[in-house]
């Protein structure tokens, strides 16, 4: 590969990425919602500041009751947000502008009202019968085994029509899909393909640790450690979490995105930073970056600092490409911890250690947790699982464009 060919492959390794969580960022027409005209009305300000990329939350067809993580159609925008017309003049006017433009792929699980499930629904003879994670109950009726939802209660809901339970990682809304099912992969392979033949530069996957289950259904052990935390993390979920066989299934990703040159991928990861290099790949590439949240984590120190970046690069394998993020809709805003001025040193630090910087839209102005009373909370872990401060409505409040109050 040329030197040319190579930068223009690897074009992450020198981009600043910029986390936007569309709906909160800029709304065009007044609905009170952010949508894609909003967002192609702020390219001059993204160019000012110097995004290279900009990797949008969800903006597929969704009831959005999970922030559009619950996707009833892969390939079309929802009417929200826009038109794939719109679409199509945004990513031209990003590219014009230098920007690239991320979408996250949510591959684990569709919105219960996705075609798919209805008609895996339906019955246990339907031509996508096996698209989901389907079970018997056991043998008091009840369900299959002890699988919690990360968003509260078992991870099993009764379907009267097939007499069977499914499993939802997280909303009951949310049915996971059977990533055993070849038909499933190339489903999800072929709405990749929709976007990228569109133009997009790449693609962060969604909870890619969890995209295999345990095929004999296994109860996850008991968390030693489960004092004071919230009850869906009462079990250690080595049958449910960071299977081996999910690996294949990022592999099998990468493959799909390697036939477009230049195209990136990246990923949630789950696990402490000692885990995190098994998702570069060995033999076979998965993650070009798996995300790192270390520094968020971190206490605010110079010791601790140096401990948390020291462990990381030596938890990545030596030609593994480092990674760091700073905010996210799902991570409570760092800046509430260090306060505005240190923000700027967080910023100085990002920018100067070797490796990817990630933004979350608001971090660049040290925006802090919004607060939301009570009666407006619209984060579904918070209602569901309410009174562990990790509602995540805080961070996904509206971006500020002036002093007006939140």
């Amino acid at each position: 590969m040329s030197d040319e060919s190579r930068d223009e492959a690897a074009w992450w390794e020198s981009a600043v990425v910029y986390e936007i969580a569309l709906i909160s960022f800029q709304d065009s027409n007044g609905d009170g919602k952010g949508d894609l005209a909003g967002l192609m009305s702020r390219i001059d300000y993204l160019k000012w500041l110097g995004v290279d990329a900009v990797w949008l939350t969800p903006i597929y067809k969704s009831p959005f009751r999970d922030l559009g993580y619950d996707i009833s159609d892969y390939c079309s925008i929802d009417p929200a947000f826009g038109s794939l017309e719109e679409f199509d003049r945004l990513l031209e006017a990003l590219h014009g502008a230098g920007i690239r433009l991320v979408l996250d792929l949510v591959p684990n699980h569709t919105a219960n009202d996705h075609a798919w499930f209805v008609e895996s629904a339906s019955s246990r003879n339907s031509a996508k019968a096996d698209w989901y994670i389907w079970a018997d109950p056991a043998e008091n009726g009840g369900p299959p085994n002890n699988w919690l939802s990360r968003f509260g209660g078992s991870g099993w809901e009764w379907c009267e029509a097939r007499r069977q339970y499914y499993y939802h990682s997280f909303l009951v809304e949310q049915p996971d899909l059977n990533w055993r099912n070849p038909q499933v992969r190339a489903a999800i392979a072929d709405s990749m393909r929709f976007w990228l033949d569109r133009g997009v530069d790449g693609f962060r996957v969604d909870a890619s640790a969890v995209l295999i289950k345990d095929r004999l259904l296994r109860d996850n052990p008991a968390n030693p450690q489960a004092e004071g935390k919230p009850p869906p993390q009462r079990h250690t979920t080595v049958f449910t979490d960071d299977r081996p066989e999910t690996m294949d299934c990022i592999e099998f990703i990468r493959e799909v995105i390697d036939a477009y040159p230049g195209r990136m991928l990246c990923g949630e990861v789950q696990g402490k930073t000692d885990r995190i290099g098994h998702f570069y790949g060995n033999d076979r590439p998965r993650l070009h970056l798996p995300l790192n949240f270390a520094l968020l984590d971190s206490k605010w120190d110079a010791l601790s600092l140096q401990a948390t970046v020291d462990a990381y690069l030596n938890a990545i394998p030596d030609d593994g490409w480092p990674v760091w993020v700073i905010g996210g809709h799902d991570k409570q805003r760092i800046a509430s911890k260090i306060g505005e001025a240190q923000m700027r040193v967080l910023a100085m630090l990002l920018m100067t250690l070797r490796g990817t910087p990630f933004f979350f839209m608001g971090d660049e102005i040290g925006r802090k947790r919004v607060p939301i009373p009570q009666g407006r909370v619209r984060d579904p872990f918070e209602k569901l699982v309410p009174g562990y401060g990790l509602c995540r409505d805080p961070e996904r409040a509206p971006m500020r464009w002036d002093d007006s109050p939140d």
